[in-house]
């Protein structure tokens, strides 16, 4: 006796034909064959080779500027503390602002050191009264001593009298000169021309004037010119001693060499200065030598601490010169890539300096008539072993 399930099935059989199972494979086969679709045709090189485009490196004599960095540091930095010790009464400056040397910056309570004044003038009223006296003595002895009236003893005596007055007097005048001085350093004033700090103490405080633990009342650094401060190599050194023994390059030491800076929103070299020391030894620690150099700051643009890149003369060098879109990078080296007499790319690593009107100089790894791939160097076929066709080219420098 036949199901109900069964009569369904049997119907569905008569309706759509018996199922087909396809094997596992074959309908992987299939489907990788709709996934590949119709091969692409690699494309092989042409013939004669990968055109690309040669010079061969641009020759000229150029200006060596070197390149440091560093910072700028004033010529002059002032730390403002009272001589004398007391209440601070008035200020007269604004923080940050510009006061030339001399101008009047803090005033300490005058009234102590005005009657120390007064006392000082007092005891030199008291001992000038002493010598006139001593004087007057001394002058009615000489006769009397003279007479043998007045023995020889009491005469020395009197004119001791008078010189011990006369010593009294010069130390009064002393004690009025130190008073006096004192005085006038109740007026703190600027030591020098430049940028001052904000007060560090405000009307009111107490303010000590020891030699060893003054109080700190503000800072004043001058501003123009400005000191650039940086740090040259062992190497470097080594170079501008062959370069001056050589007569190439005179030393810093003994010759203003020209330096060139550039802040760090700058593109241009627009700050001129010029060297004006040089360590006298190397630091043993990071074996560098340090220089300065002195710049104009008429504008005040150069504030100390700011950050710059510095260019100092090097010389002239007969310098090779290739864009700096034709050098690659191969890990920590850089390269260029040349063309043999066989028309095959070769990578000659390079060791680079400087960019000179738009191009850059190339100290160590090319030769003069190496021919340097300027153009088709971006097709990722164009590598070392690989076969051009070049073209000759010319390298020229940017328009100034």
């Amino acid at each position: 006796m036949t199901s109900p399930h069964d009569e369904v099935a049997r119907q569905r059989r008569l309706q759509f034909g018996p199922r087909v199972r396809l094997p596992f494979f074959a309908v992987a086969a299939c489907a990788a064959l709709l996934m590949i679709g119709t091969p692409s045709v690699a494309q092989a090189p042409p013939p004669g080779g990968l055109p690309v485009t040669v010079a061969p490196p641009l020759q000229k004599r150029i200006t060596q500027w070197d390149e440091y960095s560093g910072r700028f540091e004033a010529v002059e930095r002032v730390e403002v503390r009272p001589r004398v010790s007391g209440f601070i009464e008035q200020v007269h400056f604004k923080d940050g602002s510009m006061v030339k040397e001399g101008d009047l910056l803090f005033t300490i309570d005058k009234r102590v050191f005005a009657i120390a004044v007064e006392s000082a003038q007092a005891e030199i009223a008291r001992q000038d009264a002493q010598v006139k006296f001593a004087l007057a003595d001394v002058a009615r002895a000489e006769p009397l001593a003279a007479s043998k009236v007045l023995s020889e003893q009491v005469y020395e005596q009197r004119k001791a009298t008078l010189s011990q007055a006369q010593a009294s007097l010069m130390a009064a005048q002393a004690a009025l000169k130190s008073a006096e001085l004192n005085l006038e350093w109740t007026e703190v004033r600027a030591p020098i021309s430049g940028r001052i700090s904000d007060k560090k103490v405000d009307p009111g405080n107490l303010v000590a004037g020891d030699q060893t633990g003054s109080t700190l009342l503000a800072t004043i650094v001058s501003l123009d010119p400005i000191h650039f401060v940086f740090e040259a190599s062992e190497a470097d050194y080594l170079r501008y001693s062959r370069l001056r023994l050589r007569g190439e390059r005179v030393s810093s030491r003994d010759t203003p060499s020209p330096v060139r800076a550039k802040l760090a929103d700058e593109t241009d070299w627009v700050h001129n200065g010029v060297m004006d020391f040089v360590d006298n030894a190397l630091n043993e620690r990071s074996g560098t030598l340090r220089g300065r150099a002195i710049f104009d700051n008429k504008d005040g643009v150069l504030t100390p601490g700011v950050f710059a890149r510095a260019g100092l003369f090097g010389g002239e060098i007969d310098a090779l010169l290739v864009p700096d879109a034709s050098i690659v990078s191969d890990q920590a080296r850089k390269i260029v890539f040349t063309v043999n007499a066989e028309n095959v790319v070769t990578a000659t690593p390079v060791t680079l300096g400087p960019i000179h009107e738009g191009l850059r100089v190339i100290r160590t790894g090319l030769k003069v008539e190496d021919r340097v791939v300027i153009d088709g160097i971006a097709n990722p076929a164009v590598r070392p072993g690989a076969k051009v066709a070049p073209t000759a080219g010319e390298i020229k420098t940017a328009a100034k």
